[in-house]
């Protein structure tokens, strides 16, 4: 019997389990103390902020996981456990927090694969006055301090489309992206042209990204922005993959409340079109944006498929 511990799959059934056990547990306890060190070594304050909130998320490509509290002493409410620390973190740098992470557990309903889990750790945090490619550097930094010492590439999501696609995403409506997904014998069954990008990102260049040890794809299309600052046809955000795998996602972060509001309206509405939970707005969060975000950058990064890439 397999079971997943700590980010590690054991065999129950192996005479060895326990020294598997003690080992993953030291790997993974090396790393976080590594990830540690290096925040405090560069001045930046560790925080701990509430897992359990009162208004799921509005991604549509995320659900939620609510849980009943206070049955037993009759005042029952519904909240939802965290799925990232972003909205709470954020709160913080509203309030003048000043550069900020966090190590944690999160929780997403819905999710089934290879490396897709219900529960799994993540590092998340957010840099004052850093843009998107200042960010990046830093968290090549930070892969580099964490022993992963092999060249970095750096493309623009334009520009791989463009070596292992052909065309020009960025500029490629939807009706002539859907063509383009026929000819090659795909699917063009989207009601959202990002849906179909993603779709093609995942056919043509997915693969292609194995051949890199350390990659960041970064200026995704505008329509992909989720809460990134968006310029022109780019939304200024990133991914990070480790010999192919995703670890990390990062955004030049929107910084004015209405621009939030906006957003999560949008998700919700795409939620409502595919039946999916739909929930009111965080109003105490845009309350709390009442005087901008500060210009900054954060990025959450997944420990426990960091963790894989080191091992």
């Amino acid at each position: 019997m397999k079971r997943r511990i700590y980010g590690t799959t054991l065999d129950f059934g192996n005479k060895d389990m326990a020294h598997l056990l003690k080992q993953s547990l030291k790997e993974k306890s090396k790393l976080i103390k590594k990830i540690r060190d290096f925040f405090y070594d560069r001045s930046v304050t560790e925080v701990t902020t509430p897992a359990l909130t009162s208004c799921p998320i509005t991604d549509v490509n995320i659900d939620s996981i609510s849980v009943r509290v206070n049955e037993g002493i009759d005042n029952v409410s519904t909240l939802y456990l965290h799925t990232s620390p972003e909205i709470e973190m954020k709160r913080l740098l509203a309030k003048g927090s000043g550069d900020i992470f966090q190590i944690c557990q999160v929780y997403r309903d819905n999710e089934h694969g290879k490396r897709n889990f219900n529960e799994f750790s993540m590092l998340e945090y957010y840099r004052l006055d850093f843009d998107v490619h200042q960010l990046m550097n830093e968290v090549a930094e930070l892969i580099e301090e964490l022993g992963l010492s092999k060249q970095v590439v750096k493309f623009s999501y334009n520009d791989v489309f463009a070596r292992y696609a052909g065309i020009d995403i960025l500029r490629t409506d939807f009706k002539t992206l859907k063509s383009f997904a026929k000819e090659n014998g795909l699917s063009n069954d989207f009601e959202w042209i990002e849906d179909l990008q993603m779709f093609l990102f995942v056919h043509f260049v997915e693969p292609k990204l194995k051949q890199y040890p350390i990659c960041f794809i970064y200026d995704y299309p505008a329509q992909q922005a989720a809460l990134a600052q968006v310029e022109g046809w780019v939304a200024h955000r990133f991914e990070m993959y480790l010999d192919g795998v995703e670890v990390a996602n990062g955004y030049q972060e929107l910084q004015k409340s209405e621009d939030y509001r906006e957003r999560f309206q949008i998700e919700l509405e795409k939620r409502q079109a595919l039946g999916k939970l739909v929930t009111v707005i965080d109003e105490q969060f845009i309350s709390d944006l009442s005087s901008p975000l500060p210009f900054c950058s954060g990025v959450a990064i997944g420990i426990d498929r960091l963790l894989e890439s080191f091992t």
